[in-house]
């Protein structure tokens, strides 16, 4: 028996500052890449399909964006923010304890 499938991955690439198609207020969207790719035995090995869209921050509204407007849409972009930990306090005596 052979077992094969699709599963989608989700990219965030930049936040990019743009007025809402859908509910006209100035906000932030998220610009992410959605690769499709084939499985076989849950393990993926080549993409199928890929798409770039736009999500409004304020009320959800997705677009598709383009292969040629992308770049002009990543070169206008902050980059996300990366996740901090919170710094760890000093321990005295130098060694972490457990």
């Amino acid at each position: 028996m052979i077992i094969w499938g699709f599963k989608r991955y989700v990219e965030r690439l930049a936040i990019v500052t743009l007025v809402c198609a859908g509910c006209q207020n100035p906000a932030a969207h998220g610009l992410r890449r959605l690769v499709t790719k084939f499985t076989l035995f849950f393990v993926p090995l080549f993409p199928v399909r890929t798409q770039h869209l736009l999500e409004c921050t304020f009320c959800g509204a997705t677009s598709r964006v383009p292969k040629d407007q992308l770049a002009g849409f990543l070169a206008q972009a902050q980059p996300p923010a990366a996740p901090q930990s919170p710094p760890t306090p000093p321990v005295p005596g130098g060694l972490p304890q457990l």
